[in-house]
């Protein structure tokens, strides 16, 4: 019973270390977007 819960523990850290790693490279994305279409409105 433990190691079951201790393998959920684990699959759960996993599970939020790639959504973490998920959120920051939209951000990141994002990021750069932004800095485009604002370098583009400089320009332009």
């Amino acid at each position: 019973m433990i190691e079951l819960h201790e393998r959920c523990i684990s699959w759960w850290k996993k599970k939020l270390n790639i959504s973490n790693y998920g959120l920051l490279w939209i951000s990141f994305i994002k990021g750069i977007l932004v800095g485009l279409l604002i370098y583009h409105l400089i320009i332009i």
